[in-house]
């Protein structure tokens, strides 16, 4: 799914959920190649010029986020969870850290030992970032998410400083492994954490269901 219409649905879904007319919601994604900045995004931390983006066709979003710059391309899996937390008992940094510990617990599945920098959000593989974080929450509902790299093109991020954080670099789970990572198993785990963290019973719809 393009950025664009991922992002003027979960809009569409975020207000769904304040008025209470669906449940909670998880998107598991793709996307073809992006740049977003976030709320607090620094533009010098674009190192392509314009007339570069335009011609490699890489859009470039400002969106409400937390967070700094960032990229998404295939290979890479975006989480956009649309909760209430305050049914949770969870503010921002609470929220943060739950996300992180369900992509430490995909990443121990498969083989992976990741770590958190409590300087920098997120998750990481030694000194190599793996998984970006950036949320909003307005009214209690969260949108946007995290990202997790399992075979992007790691050129892609060449295109800007990711996060914000000049010199950083970022890892997949394939280069982590060293062999293929199934997608269908990593969505499956993403799932589960999800369950076992958010206690939840999250059933599939499709995007027809959740349009409406």
């Amino acid at each position: 799914m393009n950025y664009g219409e991922a992002w003027d649905l979960q809009h569409h879904l975020w207000s769904k959920r304040v008025k209470e007319e669906l449940p909670d919601l998880l998107l598991i994604l793709e996307h073809p190649h992006v740049i977003t900045l976030g709320k607090r995004g620094n533009q010098t931390h674009l190192v392509a010029s314009p007339e570069v983006l335009k011609e490699m066709k890489i859009p470039l979003f400002h969106v409400e986020r937390g967070g700094d710059i960032t990229y998404h391309g295939p290979g890479q899996m975006v989480v956009y969870p649309i909760l209430n937390l305050k049914e949770y008992g969870y503010r921002l940094i609470r929220y943060i850290d739950q996300l992180e510990g369900i992509i430490l617990r995909v990443l121990d599945d498969f083989g992976i030992e990741g770590k958190r920098d409590p300087l920098n959000r997120g998750v990481w593989v030694d000194q190599e970032k793996i998984a970006s974080i950036g949320v909003a929450i307005k009214r209690w509902v969260s949108f946007h998410g995290f990202s997790l790299n399992y075979q992007t093109d790691l050129r892609y991020f060449d295109l800007i400083h990711p996060c914000g954080l000049k010199g950083t670099k970022m890892t997949t789970m394939e280069m982590a492994l060293g062999e293929k990572i199934s997608k269908e198993s990593l969505r499956e785990r993403i799932l589960f954490h999800f369950k076992q963290i958010f206690l939840r019973d999250w059933v599939e719809k499709t995007l027809g269901d959740i349009r409406c």
